[in-house]
């Protein structure tokens, strides 16, 4: 279905695709703050144009009036580059996202063509590699500013989206178990029946989870930490530069909510109550209306999310990946591919049901004997510390855990090394001639033996 139509064709969907990421960016900005000034008994944007609605386009004429400020100590070349390769991936991941099925079903000036610029075999994996570019935009850009705090911001939003992705990946391939494909056209028709997000309902939820980690948005958003970081990686950054790393963050999450929309949510295809009793749902023009809207709807979670939940501290967001997003992936991973080799090898349902729950009850029971065994060691630990402290009380420190802490009652902070007061230091005389020098030479050793003490 690919491949063959005209190159003007090819070029308007092109624009096409630019023109629906910008368009929707404009409409998410407007939406967030109206959502949130609603959610929060705020008024909101009310002043550009009707209800609000251009705000975005009046911020956006505002940034690209500012000053366009270059960092001294920068390194010009990257420094510039880097607001660039932040934003072109994001706009490349559109190309493979299937607005509409694939049949030729429309005509465009009177050459039929699928509602999609291109497909791919392994279309999925162009997708996170190109998101994974944008992730050199990001370090970049706070390595080439020169300063500490866009360096800091710009490793944390490396490791935060190295982390999430490898759980975003790991929740991918169930679904290319149960599709039987990476193409996201063959995905879609995959979920002609029943959605993925009922059929394999932890992969859904792991992505949503690594959808907003790997978009740095709130509650998952200290890359940009105003508390510590200032404004991350972007904080030397203003003007048009600025502005192009706030637009690839907007365009970052469309494409995310498209590719959830394509890979679990039915993509194209209209919801079960309107395709159960109108059979030209998914055929025609329809099929862009339900796409759109399902956007709009993780675009909304998006800003729920936002408006709801609190940031959390870094180390608990990297436990969370590593120690339960990819353990619980890895472990639902192997139990679809059970599932999957028993159905086609013949089992039916009743037996993949028995089998998989007798699994689970042997995993159960191994875990909770090893946590007998491990509360066991535990408390005799515990016991034999609480004996030791008992005979000698450890020395309190106040950094235990890697976060300073204050004592509890019957414990003190450790003496804080002091210089002696002047007035118990060895008075100083002023000599004449060469015994100034001895004698300025002697005060001065005293004076680093006291520092030292």
């Amino acid at each position: 279905m690919f491949g063959n139509d005209p190159l003007w064709l090819i070029l308007l969907k092109a624009v096409f695709c630019f023109a629906f990421l910008m368009v929707t960016v404009l409409v998410s900005i407007v939406m967030e703050r109206k959502v949130v000034a609603w959610m929060q008994l705020r008024i909101g944007p009310n002043r550009h144009g009707p209800w609000g609605m251009l705000q975005s386009l009046a911020d956006g004429i505002k940034l690209m009036l500012k000053e366009d400020v270059v960092v001294k100590g920068s390194d010009k070349a990257v420094y510039l580059l880097a607001p660039v390769l932040a934003a072109i991936p994001a706009f490349m991941a559109i190309a493979v996202i299937p607005f509409g099925p694939p049949g030729n079903e429309v005509s465009i000036f009177g050459t039929r063509t699928a509602m999609q610029l291109t497909d791919l075999p392994v279309a999925v994996l162009y997708i996170l590699a190109v998101a994974s570019i944008g992730a050199y935009g990001t370090v970049l850009a706070g390595w080439a500013s020169g300063s500490t705090y866009p360096l800091l911001g710009g490793v944390r939003a490396t490791a935060q989206i190295i982390s999430y992705e490898v759980a975003m990946g790991l929740s991918f391939a169930a679904v290319f178990l149960y599709s039987g494909s990476m193409s996201t056209s063959t995905i879609v028709g995959a979920q002609t029946d029943t959605w993925f997000a009922v059929l394999l309902p932890v992969s859904f939820l792991i992505y949503m989870v690594a959808m907003v980690g790997e978009a740095h948005r709130a509650p998952f958003d200290m890359p940009e930490s105003e508390g510590d970081l200032v404004a991350g990686f972007q904080t030397e950054y203003s003007s048009i530069k600025f502005a192009m790393f706030m637009l690839a963050e907007y365009i970052h999450m469309v494409t995310l909510s498209a590719l959830a929309v394509t890979l679990f949510l039915g993509g194209w295809r209209a919801p079960a109550p309107i395709s159960t009793f109108w059979e030209g749902a998914n055929h025609g023009w329809w099929p862009m209306l339900w796409f759109v809207g399902k956007v709009l709807v993780m675009l909304f979670v998006f800003v729920w999310l936002r408006g709801t939940l609190p940031r959390v501290r870094y180390d608990q967001f990297m436990k969370l990946g590593w120690k339960v997003l990819i353990p619980v992936s890895l472990v639902w991973l192997m139990l679809v591919a059970t599932v999957r080799a028993m159905r086609n090898e013949g089992y039916d349902f009743t037996q993949i049901i028995l089998w998989v729950a007798g699994g689970v009850l042997v995993l159960l029971l191994v875990s909770f004997v090893a946590d007998i065994f491990r509360d066991r060691e535990e408390r005799r630990a515990e016991a034999e510390r609480e004996a030791r402290e008992k005979a000698e009380p450890p020395a309190f420190d106040p950094m235990a855990g890697g976060y300073p802490v204050p004592p509890l009652p019957g414990q003190s902070l450790p003496p804080v090394p002091r210089r002696r007061p002047r007035a118990e230091r060895q008075p100083a005389t002023v000599p004449a001639g060469d015994e100034r020098e001895s004698a300025a030479e002697a005060d001065s050793a005293a004076g680093k033996e006291a520092d030292d003490a």
